[in-house]
């Protein structure tokens, strides 16, 4: 089996080592190094080819957002998953407008981690519970706003439904394509069609999607 090729990025020498230790009950995922701030996880995720990067927000030299935005410009296929103190908006919303594919504060439950790295990994898209609750505030407010809160819905196929569900669950398409028996190919085009009737762009703006419609429970 494949390991998960993750790059440590804390400032914080013993917040690293807590989560080497927890990371390594996990026999899927490899420890592959280690950085204390933006600058070296930059370095580091050029060097090493991680499948995903766990970056701390809050770092000298360079910060997290910063780091992630420019590892995603360089290697766009790298999952950047924040591992954060911060549960307030301005850094969720800086997050992913940088890239990353998750969010996970570091109250969580370890098991919520472990999903987390799982699911970026396999192209998901993994939100803590507090912060889904504000994407699906910010999403309801911008629908009211510019008056899109009831974008048609009905427009989708029951095939379409069932995609876009398993899509904002963060099931990767040969998962989809196994859990539907259906070819990868067309789950491609079941998800081209879905961000073409509904205008969206990108897996988080169908997370986003799929809560305001109820596929999902962000609890």
């Amino acid at each position: 089996m494949t390991s998960i090729r993750v790059l440590l990025v804390d400032d914080h020498a013993v917040v690293r080592a807590g989560l080497r230790m927890l990371l390594s009950a996990d026999p899927e995922i490899e420890i592959i190094g280690e950085a204390e701030n933006g600058s070296q996880a930059l370095r580091l995720a050029g060097e090493l080819a991680p499948d995903v990067v766990l970056m701390d927000i809050s770092m000298p030299d360079m910060n997290g957002i910063e780091a992630t935005r420019r590892i995603k410009e360089l290697s766009p296929s790298v999952a950047v998953l924040a591992l954060t103190m911060h549960e307030d908006d301005q850094y969720f919303f800086e997050m992913l407008a940088a890239g990353a594919s998750g969010y996970v504060p570091k109250r969580a439950a370890p098991n919520d981690l472990l999903s987390a790295i799982h699911a970026v990994r396999n192209g998901g898209v993994f939100l803590f519970p507090s912060v889904a609750r504000v994407l699906v505030s910010d999403y309801l407010q911008r629908a009211e706003q510019a008056g899109d809160a009831g974008r048609p819905f009905d427009v989708l196929t029951d095939r379409e439904h069932e995609v876009l569900s398993l899509i904002a669950q963060g099931l990767s398409n040969q998962e989809i394509a196994d859990r539907l028996v259906i070819s990868v190919k067309t789950v491609n085009r079941h998800r081209e069609n879905i961000m073409a009737k509904l205008n969206l762009h990108g897996r988080v703006e169908l997370v986003r999607y799929a809560l305001e419609k109820g596929l999902l429970d962000p609890k």
